[in-house]
């Protein structure tokens, strides 16, 4: 077999050490702290609109209520899903991941 050959071999599979580095660098990053946020919609208001808002007034969002939440870290959108009650406390249950290939282009400026 030729060098040409086995190169190539070896670029189509991933070796152990390449997954071992992948898990060390992922281990390495464990730590760093991220800022979740869930969102449940969005909607734009003029100055004058926002300065008029008291306790009873109501914002329209742009979802409606059986669309899922958008969960978000650090602003880039990771995963979707809906909102549950855990002990009289608010949570999430996902209901969709976005894959890596999708999260890499958001991050790298698309969505």
């Amino acid at each position: 077999m030729s060098n040409i050959e086995e190169s190539s071999e070896l670029m189509a599979q991933p070796s152990e050490a390449s997954a071992s580095l992948q898990k060390r660098a992922l281990d390495f990053l464990s730590d760093v702290p991220l800022e979740i946020t869930v969102e449940l919609g969005r909607t734009k208001l003029s100055i004058a609109e926002l300065l008029k808002l008291g306790p009873s007034s109501v914002l329209e969002l742009n979802k409606a209520s059986g669309d899922p939440l958008e969960i978000r870290a650090n602003g880039v959108l990771i995963a979707r899903g809906e909102a549950v009650v855990v002990n009289d406390r608010f949570g999430v249950r996902l209901s969709s991941i976005v894959t890596p290939d999708r999260l890499l282009g958001s991050m790298n400026g698309g969505e």
